[in-house]
């Protein structure tokens, strides 16, 4: 069956969000591996590093002073589920992209149910943070989780392709 060009466009951009979602899962995991190695000393050395001469040029700015401040009340707890967090975010995102990619039936409404649970709480620290790039990263979820809907949709009229 050949695809009309706004059918293999859409297929093309969930493709691409799918990917990006794989490699997001990628970096998710290695940060949470280096967290649970990483000492909370080393972590206060690496935030300095990357905070001392923006912070000598603009005391005032904001990025660096937000991340000086959240190292401060950074605990080894806060570490610790920060890292399980971002294995077990990573390491699932990563098994459902290789099921999407795959084209296995289940990977479809799994993907649509986890995507939209961790979108749930994305949006709840939207609201509470009022961040700029974690909304972005939400409306990106929301589209994705439609793509990979509608795509569901087309592998079970088509299982043949």
């Amino acid at each position: 069956m050949k695809l009309n060009l706004s059918e293999k466009r859409i297929r093309e951009i969930f493709y691409l969000g799918v990917i990006l979602k794989g490699i997001d899962g990628v970096i998710e995991t290695i940060a949470g591996v280096a967290l649970l190695f990483i000492s909370q000393a080393k972590l206060g050395a690496i935030v300095t590093f990357f905070t001392r001469e923006e912070l000598l040029e603009d005391p005032h700015d904001t990025i660096a002073n937000y991340l000086t401040h959240s190292f401060q009340t950074f605990s080894g707890a806060s570490q610790h589920f920060g890292a399980l967090y971002l294995l077990v975010h990573g390491v699932v995102k990563m098994a459902l992209v290789v099921g999407l990619l795959r084209n296995r039936l289940w990977a479809y409404p799994a993907a649509i149910a986890v995507f939209t649970a961790l979108g749930l709480y994305q949006t709840y620290y939207v609201v509470v943070d009022r961040s700029f790039l974690l909304t972005v990263l939400t409306i990106l979820d929301v589209i994705i989780i439609f793509l990979t809907w509608h795509e569901y949709r087309y592998r079970k009229q088509h299982p043949a392709e």
